[in-house]
């Protein structure tokens, strides 16, 4: 049996292993979640709500963003406080008062250390005593708590409707005023935030945590690190440790590469025939540089609400475009961007792997550039009436809002998406099939992008597994199946064959090495990426062994990752090998960049949170969006760009290319990214992180601790890489627009006229 079907016997034994751990472990966590009571009663039989209450206060809170409000179980915004953690630490402080008063006759501050020790005792057997009955599917409350619940579902009708007195916390959180004017419906938020932190203080049926696994860190309650916790973030570091060993054995030991070739004399791509539907490929080009210009400048615009809470320079901006609305764009129109970008890249390499032209390709690719358009134009508009509160609860989840990070667009819109990601899947398929009938490694190599191809477009409707009421836990699974599945999953894969594919056609690599390079680095990425998609969900509600199984593979994911910066040097080499690789130079220079931040941003950053035991305290921190920038970014966006750099090279081979925007545009986004990260975000994910483990993660997202001078200044600091990194992108939108309508200055035009008279 040859080398290349032993990889394909691998590749396939890994995608079924541990798409199998993925269900079965899931098939537990239905089986784990926390109940959601028909009715939370006091002992005298007084309900204070019901699970329909409950549930409809979830759909209130997807209404006005969800996770872009803040956070609930560490997932979401990071302006606004997390609000499980928060009402868990106003309930607590409020029921110190009430109990301390019965017995006391006097408030928790006023007694002696002594006394307060007892309180703290009542009070952690109060919070952390699961009085949940499986068969009445109830949950009865002792009469104080009922108190200290209402005492602090006050606090949250009031910051969430018009009071007065809110207003400094409002500015604080960048939440506008009378973000839910209807009394109702915010009184049905606060049942579901208490449900979310019912679930994060009380302990599971025979066990000494809470359903949450003891998240948040909340000293008061003695919400600690479990000791699986602590257990299977040191088993997470042997792990990682032993899989770069074994990396770095195989590749230099038995990883023997196949003779190098030659280049040839000149460029294979010349030899290209540019086909109608390839040519309209460039329209998506342009798209996704639109696109790419404004989720930058929403990003300026959060960086603002961030230090100046509804403001633009003292423009009260947030009347128009609230923090909710922009986050949410920001977020959508950068999956947006970056799936077109992929999109495009399929489209136009697939005639080319293909040979020849299918029939209607041009009018499918024109068809799926409409229904794109429609989409995005459709759900931006849909989330900002959503967020206004104009639609009904029900409608709001199908047009406008889900509230969830990453899929936020309406149920609607995402149906239509995912419509358009198996026309994209049929158009691939159809210019595809005649290199799929070739043989020899090529064919084998066509294979590998049409699956990563049907794994895209496929894998999306994972989220259609969930609804407006399911439950938290449920959704948070399916939704992940999405991001880190979708996004960070196969889209890697589509991206290592493309790039695979790429280099082989310029004569940069065999065939057959492109093809077990790619099996093989598919098969390392997936093993660990598949179940490692457990490692978001820790705390949301799981049982221990989605920890177990999340810390242990997701440790696997950086594995790969570690000879990166290795591959990426080979190929700069290989790169400038003859002179008409100049013409290559800056798409290659961007999948470098991809490179050093798989390395930083996915790589260090990544498993910086990944461990059980660091992600205890930073979940919910602003050491997420360091990794969240620096990932998302720094390699999807990267690798996007390079990918348009590169279609745009072979539709205007005729276009001199004016290299210093270009040259300009890529150092200033990548300079601009790095200090983003090294001025502000980082620091500021640091402190956050002490203040969480010194006084819990109530402390670390309050509006007390990040309004302090030094967060502020922090805070400030930002301006300095974003201020770079636009600059870059709109020298990168200049380049494009001169490109596309052939304007070139006049010295690169004399030269240009220069050098064909020589």
């Amino acid at each position: 049996m040859d080398t290349t079907k032993k990889l394909w016997i691998l590749l396939g034994a890994v995608i079924f292993s541990t798409m199998f751990i993925l269900g079965w472990f899931g098939k537990e966590l239905y089986r784990s979640v926390p109940p959601i009571p028909q009715v939370v009663q006091t002992t005298d039989g007084t309900v204070l709500m019901d699970k329909d209450t409950i549930l409809r206060g979830q759909q209130v809170w997807q209404s006005i963003g969800g996770q872009q409000v803040g956070s609930i179980w560490g997932h979401g915004a990071y302006q606004a406080p997390d609000w499980s953690a928060d009402w868990l630490h106003r309930e607590i402080v409020a029921l110190q008062d009430i109990v301390s008063q019965n017995v006391y006759q006097a408030p928790y501050a006023a007694l002696d250390p002594v006394d307060q020790a007892g309180i703290d005792a009542r009070v952690k057997q109060l919070m952390r005593t699961n009085t949940y009955d499986p068969a009445t599917e109830t949950v009865t409350l002792a009469p104080e708590r009922a108190d200290a619940i209402n005492r602090t579902a006050e606090h949250y009708l009031g910051l969430f409707g018009d009071a007065a007195q809110f207003d400094d916390l409002r500015e604080a959180y960048a939440l506008q005023v009378s973000a839910i004017p209807d009394l109702e419906r915010r009184q049905a938020m606060t049942a579901f935030f208490f449900w979310t932190s019912w679930a994060a203080s009380t302990e599971r049926p025979g066990q000494p945590y809470t359903y949450t696994n003891n998240w948040p860190h909340e000293p008061l309650i003695d919400n600690q690190p479990t000791t699986a916790n602590l257990v299977w973030s040191i088993i997470s570091i042997v792990v990682l440790l032993a899989g770069i060993g074994a990396l770095v054995w195989y590749k230099v030991f038995t990883d023997r590469e196949e003779g190098e070739p030659v280049p040839a004399p000149s460029d294979p791509l010349d030899q290209l025939q540019v086909t109608p539907s390839m040519r309209a490929v460039g329209k998506y080009g342009v798209t996704v540089i639109l696109l790419f210009v404004a989720q930058t400048l929403l990003g300026g615009l959060l960086a603002h609400y961030t230090v100046e809470g509804n403001s633009f320079y003292g423009v009260p901006l947030s009347e128009i475009i609230p923090y909710a609305v922009a986050r949410t764009w920001h977020i959508q129109l950068a999956v947006f961007w970056i799936a077109t970008a992929f999109l495009a890249a399929g489209l136009f390499l697939g005639p080319a792997v293909g040979g020849r032209e299918p029939k209607f390709q041009k009018l499918g690719v024109d068809l799926l550039f409409g229904a794109l358009l429609l989409v995005v134009v459709g759900s931006l508009a849909g989330e900002w009436l959503s967020v206004k509160q104009v639609f009904s609860l029900d409608h709001g989840f199908w047009f406008g809002h889900q509230g969830y990070e990453y899929i936020e667009l309406g149920r609607f819109w995402q149906i239509l998406l995912f419509v358009g990601l198996v026309l994209w899947l049929t158009l691939m398929l159809r210019a595809l099939w005649p290199a799929l009938q070739e043989r020899g490694h090529r064919r084998q190599l066509v294979l590998l992008f049409a699956g990563a191809s049907g794994a895209i477009g496929l894998f999306y409707g994972a989220g259609f597994f969930y609804s407006a009421k399911t439950h938290l836990t449920v959704m948070e699974y399916w939704r992940w199946w999405v991001v880190h599945l979708w996004v960070e999953g196969f889209f890697e894969v589509f991206a290592t064959v493309a790039l695979a594919f790429i280099f082989t056609q310029l004569g940069l690599i065999k065939a057959v090495s492109a093809t077990r390079a790619v099996l093989m680095s598919s098969a390392i990425y997936l093993f660990g990426g598949i179940p490692g998609t457990f490692h978001h969900l820790y705390f949301s509600g799981t049982p221990l062994s989605i920890t177990a199984i999340g810390a242990t593979f997701s440790a696997l994911e950086v594995v790969p990752l570690a000879l990166i910066g290795y591959e990426a040097w080979e190929t700069s080499k290989k790169a400038t090998a003859r002179p008409w690789m100049e013409k290559y130079r800056w798409p290659i220079r961007f999948f470098m960049g991809v490179a050093f931040w798989n390395l930083v941003g996915a790589g260090v950053f990544g498993f910086l949170i990944n461990p059980p035991i660091a992600l205890y305290y930073m979940q919910g921190l602003n050491t997420t969006p360091v990794h969240a920038h620096a990932a998302l970014f720094g390699v999807y966006g990267l690798l996007s760009l390079g990918l348009v750099l590169l279609v745009f090279r072979r539709l205007y081979p005729e276009k001199a290319w004016n290299d210093r925007p270009l040259a300009i545009a890529f150092w200033s986004m990548n300079g601009g990214l790095a200090l983003m990260i090294a001025l502000s975000l980082l620091p500021i994910g640091l402190a956050q992180t002490w203040a969480s483990i010194e006084h819990g993660l109530w402390f670390a997202r309050s509006a007390e601790f990040l309004q302090t001078p030094v967060i502020e200044v922090l805070r400030w600091l930002r301006m300095i890489g974003d201020t770079i990194f636009i600059f870059g992108v709109f020298m990168l939108a200049w380049f494009v627009g001169s490109l596309v309508t052939g304007w070139e200055p006049r010295r690169l035009k004399l030269a240009r006229l220069l050098a064909a008279t020589r």
